[in-house]
């Protein structure tokens, strides 16, 4: 069977977030018989709400049934967040639609076939360009799950260099997971995160600049010194037997992956005309309060429109394009009811009053802690939660209305909890045997998941110390604006 274009959510994926979301939903209808209701006072600072922290009351607890735990998702549209939910769910369509586009008519293929053709004679140089191409598609456009059809093509290439299916799988996906990760404008993680914190739209993309870079070094370290290695005696590969089979399969590489098409070169230099429009809107955003208000719709629309164009000047024909643009909304289809649901798990504390309470509650010991290693808890609360829930955008509207106002009141910035939230959504995604995309791409080649694990654990230890290392200097710094 043909696979679909675009992001596609597994049914075993979906109904596993989907039970787990609704059990979230009664243990947050049970909480708010439980726990008294309580209220801090909302004053407005520099033009924003946050929370007085002396302000806490309890109040007389609101009469919220039992029936309506179970309308909620319904309900949290006509709530005062019910916009903001509308306009992300209606963005991610936009995205996830550009880039079905671009993956049914070739596009992206073409785009690393172009880097494959440019650096063919020099093949470090050619790794750390790949490694790149991909790391960048990850970090900027969220390009994820649509990178697995282009992973054969990949282990191809890395077979004729001499290398194995683990360096194939790194150059792709694992790139790709790298730069979702350290995301610099990623729309799926950073957007929908920053958009529930009030924040300028990719603002303090700075600091993401810098760890996007050292998270480069980090990964193509790892993943040249391990290409050497096989250089050097070809057994010291982890899948040397494994891959004796595939080597014969894969000798020679698919033609059409490397040849240069002039359609698709016009495919890629109009959307490449509107990622530079993009990134001028993200970078005007913070500093034009007309672009800043609508800038997350504004990104959306410019996705859709670049992807829709590239893929009509791809040569693929109207058909294929709209094709692409109807399996990625299909794909993404699943991920409403799930954003719905996680948004209304805030929205059942809320209205039956338990909410501030457990913020209070809640606020004391984090205060305890200290402002750098409440920032880790939020790091690897993303890291347990992404265990259970593999969609980055649920998880945001999940755990981000009780991280942030958390955040307000012992002193981490908004910012910075985003940033501890995107670190702990993006790495985990390709360590958990639970990740649909992980167990697809392994799926396509010969490296079991103990394998896996095993090859790449050194690095997923280097990125965590680096990344709680940047969340320490975040605090420091007090990352911003706010």
């Amino acid at each position: 069977m043909e696979q679909k274009a675009g992001a596609q959510i597994s049914r075993r994926a979906f109904i596993q977030s989907l039970v787990i979301l609704f059990v979230l939903m009664m243990i947050a209808g049970i909480l708010t018989l439980v726990i008294p209701a309580g209220q801090y006072t909302r004053v407005e600072v520099d033009g924003r709400e946050t929370i007085d922290p002396a302000s806490f009351q309890f109040i007389d607890q609101p009469d919220y049934p039992v029936w309506r735990w179970f309308v909620a998702p319904f309900e949290v549209l006509g709530s005062e967040s019910g916009l903001t939910v509308i306009v992300i769910i209606i963005v991610l369509f936009f995205a996830g639609g550009a880039f079905a586009v671009m993956d049914k008519t070739g596009t992206l293929r073409a785009f690393i076939g172009s880097i494959v053709r440019r650096f063919s004679g020099r093949k470090y140089t050619l790794l750390w360009m790949v490694s790149l191409a991909f790391m960048f598609l990850g970090a900027t456009l969220g390009t994820f799950e649509e990178v697995v059809l282009l992973v054969p093509v990949m282990i191809a290439l890395s077979y004729s260099l001499g290398w194995d299916a683990l360096v194939g799988l790194g150059m792709s996906i694992l790139a790709t997971n790298m730069g979702f990760s350290a995301a610099i404008s990623n729309p799926y993680t950073l957007g929908v995160a920053q958009q529930l914190a009030g924040l300028p739209l990719f603002s303090g993309a700075w600091l993401r600049i810098i760890i996007f870079a050292v998270i480069y070094l980090i990964f193509t370290s790892f993943l040249s010194a391990y290409a050497r290695k096989i250089d050097k005696d070809p057994k010291a590969s982890l899948v040397h037997d494994e891959d004796k089979a595939e080597r014969e399969k894969y000798k020679s590489m698919d033609a059409s992956f490397i040849e240069e098409d002039p359609k698709q070169n016009r495919a890629m230099n109009f959307f490449g005309i509107f990622v530079i429009i993009i990134f001028i809107t993200m970078l005007a955003g913070p500093f034009v309060p007309a672009i800043s208000d609508y800038a997350l719709p504004l990104v959306g629309i410019l996705f859709l429109i670049g992807g829709l164009g590239a893929g009509f000047l791809s040569g693929k024909g109207s058909k294929t394009v709209w094709q692409g643009l109807i399996e990625g909304w299909g794909g993404l289809a699943p991920s409403v009811p799930l954003i719905l649901m996680a948004a209304s798990i805030r929205f059942i504390i809320d209205s039956g009053g338990a909410t501030d309470t457990i913020l209070h509650a809640a606020a004391d010991p984090f205060q305890q802690l200290g402002a750098f290693p409440a920032a880790v808890v939020v790091y690897a609360l993303a890291l347990g939660i992404e265990f259970f829930i593999a969609s980055g955008s649920a998880k945001a509207f999940l755990m981000m209305p009780i991280v942030l106002p958390l955040a307000d009141l012992i002193g981490v910035t908004r910012q910075t909890a985003v940033l501890a939230y995107i670190f702990g959504d993006g790495f985990s995604n390709l360590a958990y045997p639970t990740n649909p995309v992980l167990l697809i791409s392994l799926g396509l080649t010969v490296v079991s998941y103990p394998k896996w694990l095993r090859w790449t654990a050194k690095l997923w230890l280097w990125v965590i110390l680096a990344t709680v290392a940047f969340l320490g200097v975040a605090v420091a710094i007090n990352f911003g604006p706010f």
